[in-house]
């Protein structure tokens, strides 16, 4: 195993409960895959549902792939230095709107969106210590099990990751090669480590230990 990032799926839980408890009342924002989300001044976005991809753009032109922010997990505009910053659905998604006012007026929000900012945070950094690894196959399957052990679904084979990224999205998140992480993912197939199902989304057979751990419990 490459990388293991530390996750407490009973936080998650008891995040949204506490969340979907108090604003229940509240109108989400759904929208289907695909959609960019309108970054707006003093607006802090948080998701209730599904997944949605934070990237930049290059003075180069290219795409740069942020992170990910999946369920329970904040992004906005007030959270980020990066210029040209763009968030997109990657599928199907409910997202909460919520203003800086309204997270300096209630504790018990702020909390809760501090934590998911912490979840986002430890992601970025995973990222960071990814990109420090010399062998490329090492950083295809690092980031392949911090998305397991983040967002994967327990199936037969695995961890499957509900949400699809391309192998350009991978690559600019790694900073190697369209061709080079096509490579490394056959690689990775032909040796077991990894699978493809009919609905062309990717599954860890080796999933990390905390997850093998959850999964027999």
């Amino acid at each position: 195993m490459v990388f293991t990032q530390a996750h407490e799926a009973n936080g998650r839980d008891s995040f949204l409960d506490r969340l979907e408890t108090s604003y229940e009342k509240r109108s989400l924002v759904h929208l289907g895959a695909g959609s960019h989300v309108p970054l707006l001044k003093k607006k802090v976005w948080l998701v209730v549902r599904g997944m949605v991809k934070l990237s930049a753009i290059s003075i180069h032109g290219d795409e740069l792939l942020l992170g990910l922010a999946g369920p329970n997990e904040p992004f906005g505009d007030p959270l980020t230095n990066v210029e040209a910053y763009d968030a997109q659905t990657l599928m199907d998604s409910d997202l909460l709107c919520l203003s800086c006012e309204e997270l300096a007026e209630s504790p018990h929000l702020s909390t809760a969106v501090l934590q998911g900012t912490a979840a986002r945070y430890r992601q970025s950094e995973a990222l960071l210590a990814l990109l420090g690894l010399r062998r490329i196959e090492d950083r295809v399957r690092g980031f392949l099990e911090l998305l397991a052990n983040d967002y994967g679904q327990p199936c037969d084979q695995g961890l499957r990751l509900n949400v699809k990224l391309t192998h350009q999205e991978l690559a600019s998140a790694l900073s190697t090669t369209r061709v080079t992480v096509t490579r490394v993912l056959g690689h990775l197939r032909a040796e077991g480590w990894l699978h493809i199902n009919k609905d062309r989304l990717l599954i860890i057979a080796h999933q990390p230990l905390k997850n093998q751990r959850a999964i027999r419990a």
